[in-house]
């Protein structure tokens, strides 16, 4: 019925960083107790705010604290990471948390994040593709490309096969190199799964998982019984998050179309209803029966811990119950 996310932007002259990370743990425990979906970690890097620079950690962390909720690391920035690392430290979280994180593998838009690590941002698709080959051998116990053939990465993850891996993206291209590697794909644009389908069947490939995000999804929930008041509270919280992927994906020169405009308002946030939105209990319990998973970031944009609770107690003492009543009802 529910899913939290977790970015841990901390921006300054908000909440510290060691409170965010301390609720995000706590938020995660509270997730477990009361059946979430899943806990989706984030990555970016060289961003102000301190954007969670690594998700394995906190995975780590986080499987640590719970004991069944799946958590999903998306996107992981997988061109960043010397791939041999990758696929031992993806084998060691497997076997920690009892096989419950899987993974998006994400390209990078960000010029920043590759020259933060030295690289060339022009040739992370070859390192892309470089990744995937060594922790697929990896997770097979068999030799990593280009290494010494009696060499293997260790240890084999305890999931048969290793943890789920998909690729994510927005475009034909990313598609493309997810029919190419036998991936699954995840994407937030309408319209692609034909051309995975199509580029799949050109290469002779099984189409893997595609998960596709429905029109005009909310990304970003919360919950509040006073609408005005939560947005007062919130609403430069969600702000701060917005205009920075408006600029992030500005300066990488995506397509805006499909995010929100660098210069919107709190007022025009609010308006629009997506991807950002603070609904009643109500609300929130019909959009789970009409629509699905509400996906809840709590700490979005720096929000203090304490808004984000007061979210997650209406969850509990208002929602679940109303959707239970309406399930026995019918």
């Amino acid at each position: 019925m529910f899913s939290l996310r977790f970015d841990l932007r901390a921006p300054a002259g908000g909440v510290p960083a060691p409170e965010m990370y301390r609720a995000a743990l706590e938020m995660a425990e509270w997730a477990d107790e009361h059946g979430a979906l899943a806990v989706t970690l984030c990555e970016h890097h060289a961003s102000p705010d301190g954007y969670l620079p690594a998700p394995l950690v906190m995975a780590a962390a986080v499987a640590a604290r719970t004991k069944r909720v799946p958590i999903r690391v998306a996107a992981l920035l997988a061109p960043l990471r010397n791939p041999v690392q990758l696929a031992e430290e993806i084998a060691v979280l497997d076997l920690v948390s009892g096989g419950r994180v899987s993974y998006v593998f994400g390209l990078g838009y960000r010029r920043e994040e590759s020259e933060l690590y030295g690289l060339d941002h022009k040739t992370r698709a070859a390192r892309l593709d470089e990744a995937v080959l060594a922790v697929r051998a990896a997770f097979a116990g068999e030799p990593l490309p280009g290494r010494d053939p009696a060499l293997r990465a260790t240890p084999v993850p305890a999931t048969p096969g290793g943890p789920e891996v998909l690729l994510g993206g927005g475009t034909v291209a990313a598609v493309r190199r997810a029919a190419r590697l036998g991936l699954g794909m995840i994407t937030e644009t309408p319209g692609l799964k034909d051309a995975y389908r199509r580029a799949c069947a050109e290469l002779g490939v099984t189409p893997g998982t595609f998960y596709e995000a429905p029109p005009d999804p909310v990304t970003v929930a919360f919950i509040a019984n006073d609408l005005d008041r939560a947005w007062e509270r919130l609403g430069p919280h969600l702000l701060h998050d917005a205009r920075v992927y408006a600029d992030w994906n500005q300066q990488a020169g995506k397509r805006i179309d499909t995010v929100l405009p660098p210069a919107i308002t709190i007022d025009e946030m609010r308006r629009r209803g997506t991807p950002y939105a603070i609904f009643t209990p109500a609300q929130a319990a019909a959009y789970i029966q009409e629509r699905g998973p509400l996906s809840l970031s709590p700490l979005c944009g720096g929000a203090p811990p304490g808004l984000g609770w007061e979210t997650l107690r209406l969850l509990a003492d208002e929602v679940l119950p109303r959707l239970v009543r309406k399930s026995r009802q019918s």
